[in-house]
């Protein structure tokens, strides 16, 4: 499998949203992704809320637990 693979639709800025929604900084989603053990820096993270990296599925659920998402739709929200 491509390690290049890219994605079709960007969440990216629901991301940014929802991460500051919640009161986070890049800095302090990165850091409790990792407590959570999430390999997750505050590069790959910005680089998430451009657009530029895929979002891994277990990243996408630890984030609706730290930005305290009701449900997965919102990260969908308005995409087109």
């Amino acid at each position: 499998m491509s390690s290049n693979l890219k994605q079709d639709i960007s969440i990216g800025k629901n991301l940014k949203r929802l991460r500051k929604g919640a009161g986070l900084t890049q800095d302090q989603a990165s850091a409790q992704l990792e407590v959570m053990g999430l390999p997750v820096t505050v590069d790959i993270l910005s680089k998430m809320e451009q657009g530029r990296y895929s979002v891994r599925i277990s990243v996408l659920s630890a984030m609706k637990k730290i930005y305290r998402v009701k449900t997965f739709d919102e990260f969908f929200r308005d995409l087109e």
